[in-house]
């Protein structure tokens, strides 16, 4: 379970979801009903939750999706790659969850674009620090992610003491103009999402592949143009330690409809490529 949700967590501070060894904290902006927030806990093979906010009954009816009951699982033949098979066996537990809050979920992604995932998760916990508002419910730890009208009330130049620039800045502010049709894409289906995100200025290839996974628990998203994961798939599947996005997708061709999933699995399964030279900022979209 905690495999699961833990792709919600921007960083182990982050103030809009907090995830312990048997439960998760959660706040959102649901599409219709505004913000809630959500306690999930666990034990046992059962999961139970409460929620509060005008967006508490949404949130609650998203809690199966969201902790993966929904998620079919994964037929892992025997004549898939070792290195599957293993990952597979040795995590036989993991789900891909739906939260079905694409507005929340393209927030910190976008941060992520251009830096490393520590720069990123600082920028998205002073972001949400400096815009967001206190959770509805009793956590008084917890925030929201920062509003629509909070985000695109500022100019670009107000994000760059935060270390994000205009690119980023603007594909927020894009984010924050188009709140109401994205809430309504997250109600309809991965490959609709993906096309109508495609259309909008600041979201790229990589962006629609990282939150189409975790948003509408899409096996076969695939984040295209990520600066690691094509490592961690030439590695495992082919021991060539650096890939291209060609590469990967060859390796990743006879898993169509489980793309996403086999990359979960050997993310999670130490296959990780060796490292050469020094540590790189990241350009991505």
């Amino acid at each position: 379970m905690r495999a699961t949700l833990s792709v919600y967590r921007h960083g182990r501070s982050d103030p809009t979801t907090q995830l312990g060894t048997v439960d998760m904290w959660r706040a959102t902006w649901t599409p219709a009903d505004g913000p809630a927030t959500v306690h999930v806990w666990w034990s046992h093979g059962r999961v139970d939750a409460e929620a509060w906010g005008p967006g508490g009954p949404w949130l609650l009816d998203r809690v199966p999706a969201m902790t993966g009951a929904s998620d079919p699982g994964f037929d892992c033949v025997g004549d898939a790659h070792p290195a599957i098979l293993a990952a597979h066996r040795n995590n036989p537990g993991l789900r891909l969850g739906a939260s079905g809050a694409l507005y929340h979920e393209l927030l910190p992604i976008i941060l992520a674009q251009r830096v490393t995932s520590i720069e990123a998760n600082r920028q998205w916990r002073q972001l949400t620090a400096r815009l967001g508002q206190p959770a509805p419910g009793p956590n008084p730890t917890l925030r929201l992610p920062p509003a629509p009208a909070a985000l695109s009330g500022k100019p670009a130049w107000w994000y760059h003491p935060l270390g994000i620039e205009a690119k980023r800045a603007d594909a927020l502010r894009t984010v924050a103009r188009h709140a109401d049709r994205i809430h309504e894409w997250s109600l309809g289906s991965s490959a609709q999402a993906a096309q109508r995100l495609a259309l909008l200025p600041g979201i790229g290839v990589w962006t629609i592949g990282s939150v189409c996974g975790p948003v509408f628990g899409d096996a076969d998203a695939v984040p295209v143009g990520d600066y690691h994961i094509k490592n961690t798939v030439s590695w495992a599947l082919a021991r060539e330690p650096r890939g291209t996005d060609e590469r990967m997708l060859q390796l990743l061709e006879p898993y169509a409809g489980q793309r996403g999933r086999v990359i979960a699995l050997l993310s999670r399964d130490g296959n990780a490529a060796p490292k050469f030279g020094p540590r790189q900022r990241i350009r991505r979209a």
